[in-house]
């Protein structure tokens, strides 16, 4: 593969010295240009055709409107699932790294119209979550009665707020506009003061607010990102397995229950290891990643065996025909061993299966499934066929 790096280098939102990172730094994707003859054609389909796909997905099954809905506090019927708003924000993320590939003065007003539209349903005091102020007449049973009441099981409010985190600095970085990051900055803000000990004490029940608070954090050098991250960590304990609950982040050392939120939570207790020295955590991290690599990984990179929870099965638990292995715990994985190479490249382990982990799953599992579908099992008989994820 033939990697060109450019010329122009990002000015930061705030220039700050982290005393503390991981060892390997990544190049990042605004000064990254792909030529070559495997990645580069899908790279440019993703741009002129699965993106503009998505976006046309998100209008037509009412994601788009759920944020209307919210703005105007309408009470009218939104779409299925609380977490449906990351719909919108993955997409917008991954326009912004199309937008970086080739600039498209058409995607970007459409970006800055959706930009606008999320705008007006964030709350004043930055609360953002469209099934709560939409004031929908039946309003979903996830949501409980008030703000975080059902974070731990099933609202997904943070897991929403992680995705926009995500997303808003993919725009600043692609764009140089503030205008996703200021809304991502004001909800985290809010984060920041509901959030702690003697406030709020609560744990994400779907992972992945973590990333992007550290997100948030590089960009730019505001300390209470980075602490709030590791809170939402080390508050975990007492509850199910199925989330990563039942122990304190440091008392884990084998995977279980839900491998995306797994893999999240990994992803995110590795870039709080890397940035603030925290050796717990990195021993916790390094436990986990030797028990999937050695008895919970499929040839093709994929993790969570079973379809009963989405989740990771017992050691060689690893059926081929029934294999769950979704996309998103690929996706999910790809981050989170792209960290363990960050954090342990120098190692001959990491050096060889670290970097491999992130390119086998890419490459044999969602590289391979344009269209995306849910499930990947490892076999299947002539007849069957994998569900298509709209």
């Amino acid at each position: 593969m033939k990697i060109l790096l450019s010329i122009a280098i990002a000015v930061p939102l705030v220039v700050t010295a982290q005393q503390r990172d991981y060892p390997i730094q990544p190049v990042s994707f605004t000064q990254v240009r792909v030529d070559d003859n495997f990645w580069a054609p899908k790279i440019e389909v993703n741009r002129e055709v699965t993106i503009p796909y998505v976006l046309r997905m998100c209008r037509e099954h009412g994601r788009i409107a759920n944020f209307i809905a919210a703005a105007d506090h309408s009470g009218a019927k939104l779409s299925v699932y609380p977490f449906d708003d990351t719909d919108v924000y993955k997409a917008i993320e991954g326009a912004s790294y199309g937008l970086q590939v080739k600039k498209n003065p058409e995607l970007e007003r459409y970006l800055d119209t959706l930009i606008r539209i999320i705008g007006a349903a964030q709350e004043p005091d930055g609360y953002l979550y469209t099934f709560r102020s939409a004031n929908e007449a039946k309003p979903h049973e996830w949501i409980g009665a008030k703000r975080w009441q059902n974070e731990e099981i099933l609202s997904h409010e943070l897991y929403d707020a992680g995705h926009l985190y995500e997303a808003a600095v993919a725009h600043y970085q692609a764009t140089g506009k503030r205008t996703l990051l200021d809304i991502a900055l004001k909800n985290a803000d809010l984060l920041v003061r509901t959030f702690g000990y003697g406030k709020e004490v609560k744990y994400p029940g779907h992972q992945i607010v973590e990333i992007g608070l550290v997100k948030l954090y590089r960009v730019t050098g505001e300390t209470k990102y980075l602490d709030l991250a590791k809170f939402f960590l080390d508050v975990r304990g007492g509850g199910e397995s199925y989330n990563q609950a039942d122990k304190r982040v440091v008392d884990q050392d084998s995977a279980e229950g839900h491998a995306v939120r797994a893999a999240y939570m990994y992803t995110g207790i590795a870039d709080v290891a890397a940035l603030t020295g925290n050796v717990p955590y990195e021993k916790a991290i390094d436990a986990i990643w030797n028990d999937v690599v050695s008895d919970k990984l499929y040839i093709t990179g994929g993790i969570g065996a079973t379809g009963n929870g989405e989740a990771f099965g017992d050691p060689y638990e690893l059926p081929n025909m029934s294999a769950y292995a979704e996309t998103c715990a690929s996706i999910a994985n790809v981050y989170w061993n792209s960290r363990m190479f960050l954090l342990h490249g120098g190692r001959e382990i990491h050096r060889r299966t670290g970097k491999d982990l992130v390119q086998r799953p890419v490459e044999r599992g969602v590289a391979q499934r344009y269209p995306v579908f849910l499930p990947e099992p490892a076999g299947v008989h002539g007849a069957e066929r994998t569900e298509r994820l709209v």
